[in-house]
């Protein structure tokens, strides 16, 4: 499913036009991206949890030429699914 059947999907379920499911969608969207750069975690009870880790400085090889790189140290986003939204997927 892409963003435009997301939309068309949720439109349909909340009886709300596609414009206004769109500017909430882009606003949910917005607002976690903004909580993650603030480090801050997004926990949506039975749903799930957004959150950032940290991932060390490692060694890597690149595959052309098997010579070895060091790979940087980064945040990533993480989605950790809930409980509720787990058993509903493994129905």
């Amino acid at each position: 499913m892409n963003k435009a059947e997301l939309i068309t999907r949720m439109s349909e379920k909340s009886n709300l036009k596609k414009k206004d499911v769109e500017v909430v969608l882009k606003a949910f969207i917005e607002t976690v991206e903004e909580a993650l750069e603030q480090k801050e975690k997004v926990q949506l009870i039975g749903f799930g949890t957004f959150e950032t880790r940290e991932r060390a400085e490692r060694k890597g090889r690149n595959p052309r030429t098997k010579e070895e790189i060091t790979i940087p140290a980064s945040t990533v986003p993480v989605f950790k699914a809930g409980k509720e939204f787990k058993e509903r997927v493994n129905k």
